[in-house]
């Protein structure tokens, strides 16, 4: 029996064009899907695409080309209005929560602003529910603005104002990396409760190699707007294939990944400078920091290839 795919993702790109005649090459050819009830994790450094993918996938930016199917629904066809509506089961949860809230608002209205702007009208009932159920007091935070309220408890206002709206699909944009760390572990539990209560569907974006694998099913490595792997998250510290997804593990402390059983010679070399995602390498992108770089990888882009079920690698040397 297949699993519903809530979201799939076909050659996504996302271009900025700059003075000059120059194009920033943010995101080229991505896809992927996302089941009923799987957290996806998007992992990478800083300028791999990763949050630009999850805010293309909500059509913030519109993707300069692809294709973006929510539920069966194109969202690519739709603008303005019609497009608000049919994105409405898939809701983002940014990285800095204090910003993305009206700092004029209460919290009181915060929470409901989502189901009033489309016409439901909401009781004070339910947004004390809502709000306990998220871990905050509602007669501590009612009457409070965002300035009033710490970074942890923002963020557990924008994951209450998402539910809010009944989403199958949330898509959580590096959401604990602003806060302290004695709260990131609240808030991902809170996140972990709230997938399976509302039995929901996850796009999970970090650069924190750790967090993405504690929280995921699946996940999906990018370097540069291309993706090098995807790997079921149990299977990334003993089998992860593509050297860059090597040196994102040889970066981590042993004591975040246990189980990693790397030995040094496999690990990829952190070799020459990062890109220009103005001018990227031909052929594989990765291919000026790889220590497996051959004249073919300069030449011919790696094609996405089955390495195991529901695990695949875009490289040249991987033995399959």
């Amino acid at each position: 029996m297949m699993t519903e795919q809530v979201l799939s993702v076909a050659d996504l790109v996302v271009e900025f064009p700059l003075g000059g005649g120059q194009t920033v090459h943010a995101v080229s050819g991505v896809s992927f899907d996302v089941r009923d009830g799987e957290t996806l994790g998007i992992l990478g450094e800083s300028g791999c695409g990763k949050s630009t993918v999850g805010r293309a996938v909500m059509q913030l930016p519109r993707p300069t080309a692809g294709s973006v199917r929510l539920l069966g629904d194109e969202l690519t066809e739709y603008a303005g209005r019609r497009l608000r509506r049919q994105r409405s089961p898939m809701q983002m949860i940014f990285q800095d929560p204090v910003s993305s809230l009206n700092p004029r608002r209460k919290v009181k209205d915060l929470v409901a602003e989502g189901p009033r702007m489309r016409g439901r009208s909401v009781s004070d009932e339910e947004i004390r529910s809502m709000l306990s159920a998220v871990g905050l007091d509602p007669d501590v935070v009612w009457d409070r603005r965002p300035h009033e309220l710490s970074g942890g408890q923002c963020q557990r206002l924008c994951i209450a104002r998402a539910l809010m709206l009944d989403p199958r699909m949330l898509i959580c944009d590096e959401p604990v990396s602003s806060l302290d760390v004695s709260v990131q572990a609240q808030i991902l539990n809170l996140l972990e409760d709230t997938k399976e209560r509302h039995r929901l569907s996850m796009i999970f974006i970090a650069h924190d190699l750790a967090v993405v694998k504690n929280i995921s099913d699946r996940i999906m490595v990018m370097y540069l707007g291309k993706v090098c792997e995807v790997v079921p998250a149990d299977r990334l510290a003993e089998h992860a294939l593509h050297p860059y997804s090597l040196l994102l593990i040889d970066s981590v402390p042993e004591a975040h990944l246990p189980d990693a059983d790397l030995e040094p010679e496999h690990a990829a070399e952190r070799a020459g400078e990062l890109p220009s995602p103005i001018d990227p390498p031909s052929g594989c992108r990765f291919r000026t920091r790889c220590p497996l770089a051959t004249e073919r990888c300069a030449v011919e882009e790696p094609e996405m290839r089955e390495a195991a079920p529901d695990h695949f690698v875009a490289c040249h040397h991987v033995e399959l």
